[in-house]
C-alpha cells in the first residue's frame, strides 16, 4: 500500500483535547478504510509564518499514513468540514521515517541547547551575561571610547 506523511494545522483556539479528539476520530476513519496509523507525532503550538484565517499560530500534528489513496480522499474531506482545521496536507513517500520527525528532533535540539533552564539566571555568565553591561567580549578589540576620539584629534 502506499504510505503517506500528512500534515494538519489546528486553530490555537481548538484545545489540546480537541486536537486529540479529531486525531483519533482521523486514525477511526482511516482504520476503517484499511489503512493504519504508524506514528502520531504532535509538534505543539506553533507560530504561523504569515496569517491564516486570523489565526497567528496554530497546532501542528503529523501523521505517517499507511493505506489506499481513498483514506487520504476521505480525511482530507473531513478536514475541509471541520471548522478548527486551517491547513492540511499529505505528501506520498517511497518509505515512512523511523524514529522522531526533524521537526520533534529539531525541538529536542532546542531544548539542549538552552540547557532546560527557564530564566536568564541559568545562562552563562549569571544575569549580567555579556550584552550592553560590559561583560566579557571575547578575542573582540576594545572600540575607542567618544573621549578617546576627540583627544586623538585634538592632538
Amino acid at each position: 500500500m502506499p504510505l503517506y506523511e500528512h500534515v494538519f494545522l489546528a486553530r490555537q483556539d481548538a484545545s489540546a483535547q480537541q486536537v486529540e479528539d479529531f486525531t483519533t476520530q482521523i486514525t477511526g476513519v482511516i482504520e476503517g478504510l484499511g489503512g493504519k496509523v504508524t506514528k502520531t507525532e504532535n509538534w505543539g503550538v506553533r507560530s504561523l509564518t504569515y496569517r491564516m484565517n486570523k489565526n497567528r499560530k496554530a497546532h501542528f500534528m503529523m501523521l505517517n499514513i499507511d493505506g489506499p489513496a481513498a483514506v487520504v480522499a476521505e480525511i482530507e474531506r473531513q478536514e475541509r468540514i471541520n471548522e478548527d482545521i486551517i491547513r492540511y496536507l499529505t505528501v506520498r513517500v517511497e518509505e515512512l521515517e523511523e524514529g522522531p520527525s526533524a521537526m520533534m528532533r529539531k525541538a529536542e535540539r532546542d531544548r539542549d541547547e538552552r540547557g532546560g533552564g527557564g530564566f536568564r539566571g541559568d545562562r552563562e555568565g549569571g544575569f549580567g551575561g555579556g550584552g550592553f553591561r560590559g561583560g566579557d567580549r571575547g578575542d573582540r578589540p576594545r572600540r575607542p571610547r567618544d573621549e578617546d576620539a576627540t583627544a586623538s584629534v585634538e592632538e
